[in-house]
Formats: structure tokens, sequence, C-alpha cells
């Protein structure tokens, strides 16, 4: 086997301690098939090797560059807990940030000289030179901001049924400078999550009202706002609130700020999942983490179903059972009302969504239309206003 440059760095890499998470990925275990292959498996190995560059966009120095950021280790752990990391962990990190920029920065002339044929023979891929040890100090000393593994690069998540937070790759980019009417209700959302963002109290917030008049939309609008500031949004479904501390316990001590999200919320007053929420809401150490806000959304200012025989049946404690279905939308901190759009502000949100489409419809035809669209949808909300507009464009 060749002692050349691939050969050397290499073996530099096989050694890497702090960021061993790295080496274990795919892309380095190809490169690794390629060192150790001889003869004419090397150009196979090759291949797979730009191959695993292609499935991550085909930028050899942005997917190393992306590994390393999502890459938990003692060292950045060290730097977002506020601890001074041992100095040998230091050192070592830092020998293997210069070992991965030196490997960011190959090319496909580098492995055509190792193989000792033409470039042309073989497949290219992208690369430019790489600062990693510069830039990585820069996100130490912005950890609670810019975070570290899979929230470092991603902005949205879910709780996948085998119990794993996962990035939502198709996440929802809406932007609050696009939304139309509801001002004064999204601002509400806005200063809780201001007052959270900068360590002051911060309440747990309730979004209740009638449907399609953007209520979700406004959570994730509000996430995406404060990404820069340290914001990450994880949602939940009711089924998996049982596993509320298990969410806790995995962002406890993270020096990023967490909204925990539920959609369309409502229980059955059987309903087991009622009491973890009730414990979270309450503080209980179980399931609550100081870096995490629950923001919910209801078609429900109750949201505990209860029907007319609940209410007059012959419990003898009736009014204690009442009690019970009212306070857990109570132990919300803000609950912020998103009511169903009058004809003047449903008609101004078709107004300028038209606008914004650069429809050119006569505005009294344009209304005309709205309203017997309208009409036949059984309401008017927001939502019906985008879908007007969408069966326009």
């Amino acid at each position: 086997m060749k002692n050349g440059k691939l050969q050397q760095l290499y073996e530099k890499l096989s050694l890497v301690s702090v960021f061993i998470g790295v080496w274990e990925t795919p892309l380095f275990q190809a490169f690794e098939s390629y060192c150790r292959a001889e003869g004419a498996t090397k150009k196979r190995a090759y291949a797979r090797f730009v191959a695993e560059i292609y499935a991550g966009g085909g930028s050899l120095t942005t997917l190393v560059q992306t590994q390393v950021f999502e890459n938990e280790n003692a060292y950045i752990k060290a730097a977002a807990s506020g601890k001074e990391c041992p100095a040998c962990i230091a050192e070592a990190a830092k020998k293997e940030l210069e070992l991965f920029s030196r490997f960011a920065c190959l090319t496909r002339a580098d492995f055509a000289a190792d193989m000792e044929i033409s470039e042309r023979e073989i497949p290219d891929f992208q690369s430019v030179n790489a600062t990693l040890p510069a830039t990585y100090e820069k996100r130490l000393q912005n950890v609670d901001k810019v975070g570290y593994g899979i929230f470092s690069t991603h902005g949205m998540f879910r709780l996948s049924d085998e119990k794993t937070i996962e990035p939502i790759l198709s996440a929802d980019k809406t932007e609050v400078e696009k939304f139309i009417g509801y001002e004064a209700e999204r601002e509400k959302v806005m200063q809780n999550t201001r007052a959270f963002v900068a360590k002051r109290p911060a309440a747990n917030v309730l979004l209740y009202g009638d449907a399609g008049t953007g209520k979700s939309s406004t959570v994730k609008a509000v996430a995406n706002a404060f990404y820069n500031d340290g914001v990450r949004l994880i949602e939940l479904r009711k089924d998996q609130l049982s596993l509320l501390p298990f969410v806790m316990g995995k962002i406890a001590g993270n020096p990023l700020k967490f909204i925990i999200f539920i959609d369309d919320l409502s229980f059955n007053r059987s309903d087991d999942h009622f009491s973890m929420l009730k414990a979270a809401l309450e503080g209980s150490a179980s399931a609550k983490a100081d870096n995490a806000v629950i923001y919910a959304t209801s078609n429900r200012r109750h949201i505990i179903k209860e029907s007319f025989s609940e209410r007059d049946g012959d419990d003898v404690h009736r009014n204690d059972t009442l009690q019970e279905t009212l306070s857990l939308s109570e132990r919300f901190g803000l609950t912020v009302l998103f009511a169903k759009p009058d004809k003047k502000l449903y008609l101004e949100i078709v107004e300028r969504l038209a606008e914004r489409y650069s429809l050119t419809v006569p505005k009294a035809e344009l209304f005309e239309r709205a309203e017997a669209f309208a009409l036949k949808k059984g309401n008017r909300s927001a939502r019906c206003a985008e879908q007007f507009i969408e069966s326009l464009l």
C-alpha cells in the first residue's frame, strides 16, 4: 500500500477520538474502504465514496462541515454547559478539526493521482478550501444560538414511533410577515417568545378558535422567526404525550430553547394523556424542562370534551367534575383566541392575497366570487381565502 497523501490522511483520521461519530459516518467509512482497497477494486471503492458525496448534495466540503456541526461530542457539550473543557480534549479536538479541513478540500485530482490515472476516467465532485477550526470556534462561542447535534442544522422536529427525535426535512417555512390579519393575536405569541428567548418568565400558550384561522401556522412562523435566536420546535402528536418526560429529558441541559408543539388538542375525560400534559403545565419536574415551553392549538376553548349528560348527571361531586374538565386550558399561562373572520376581514385577506399574486380580477368581481366560494365551503376563514386565490391561480 502506497504511503501517499491520501494514505497519510487516512492514517491520521483513523485516530480521531473527539469526533469519532464523524469518522463512523458512511462517507468516511467509504473513504476508509478506498484507502484499504487494492488494484482494480480501488476504482469501485472510489465510486462508492463519490456516491456518498452525491447523496449529500455533491459538495464534499459542505457534507463534511454538516457532519462536523451535527456531531455531539465532549468538546461542544462542555462549551454548552459553561464548564471548562479538559485541555487534552480541547487540544485533540483542534487537531481533528484541522484534519477534517484537509479532508474537506480533497479533489478528484487527488484521487486520480493516487490511482495514477487520468481525472477524466473517474466521476468528479465539488470541494473548496475549508477553515473548520475557525468556523467551529465561532459556533462554540454562540452555542446557545446555533446548538449542536441535529439541532444545529434543522429548525423543526418530530418524535418518531421509535422514540427518536428526528428533523422534519420538509418543514413549513412560513414567515410571520406573510400573514394577513390577526396581527394582535400573533403579536401576543411573539411577545411571549421574545421573553422566552431573553430568559424571562414565559408562559405555555394555548391558541384556540375556529378552524382555518392560522393557529398552527402562527406557531410554526414564530419558531422560524426565532431560529437564529436558538429556538427549535418539536412537534408531538396527542397520542405521544405519555413520552413528554422522555422528550424533556432529551433536551434538558441543551443551550437551545424548545417549543413543544401539540396541534389540534382535545381529550375525552377518560383519556390517559390528559394527566401527563396537566403535569407538564403545572411544572412537574418529570415532565418539564427549563428550556422548553408548550404551545398547543385547539378548536375548543375547553379542551376536555363533555356532554350534557355529564353536566346534568347524578355525579355527587358534579361541580368538581366540571372544574376538572376546565382545569387543563386554565393551566396555560396565555390563551389566544383566533376567531372566525367577519366579512370585512375575510375580503381584506382575499384582496391582499390577490395583490401578492398579481391577480388582475376587478375588485367587485373578486369579492363576489370570494363570497360565493366561502358560501360553498360553508364558512369564511383565512384558509378559505387562500384556497379561493389558489383556485384562481
